[in-house]
């Protein structure tokens, strides 16, 4: 049951990243002001309320997971968790609102341009991290099932 949870919030949480990150980089590269404001408020309302519990979900169920395994992928995944959390939290969840409150009320000037770019490498870092837990954790699924069918 908790690999069920842990597998369907990391699932969620990097579609939603994904999604985001798709959504801007096409509204900005082919929409009108309206359009990116319009995805800029979707991503705030309710992306962020998709996304955070996600987030939570998979680190919580994630480390309740760990406690019963140990290794060198394990290991690689609690150390990703932090960065992807802290990134999550302190570049992502403000740049978020800022580039939402700017998009409404139409301010989109070098400084939501720069704002933009942020966001978007801060997503791309947390992607690649997420793939690199989500790559490790079929690895540790799948030598759970080696280990069990030689059991």
């Amino acid at each position: 049951m908790l690999t069920t949870v842990h597998r369907a919030a990391a699932l969620l949480a990097t579609a939603c990243i994904a999604s985001f990150w798709i959504a801007t980089l096409g509204v900005e590269l082919a929409g009108s002001a309206d359009a990116v404001a319009r995805v800029k408020h979707a991503i705030v309302m309710p992306g962020l309320l998709l996304l955070i519990p996600a987030i939570a979900a998979t680190g919580a169920s994630g480390f309740a997971l760990a406690r019963a395994r140990g290794g060198a992928l394990v290991a690689a995944k609690k150390r990703r968790m932090p960065w992807i959390a802290a990134n999550g939290l302190l570049v992502l969840v403000p740049c978020a609102l800022l580039l939402d409150r700017w998009a409404a009320a139409s301010l989109l000037d070098a400084r939501f341009v720069a704002v933009q770019a942020v966001e978007l490498v801060a997503g791309a870092v947390n992607l690649a991290l997420m793939a690199l837990n989500l790559r490790d954790g079929r690895r540790l699924v799948r030598q759970r099932a080696d280990a069990n069918a030689v059991s």
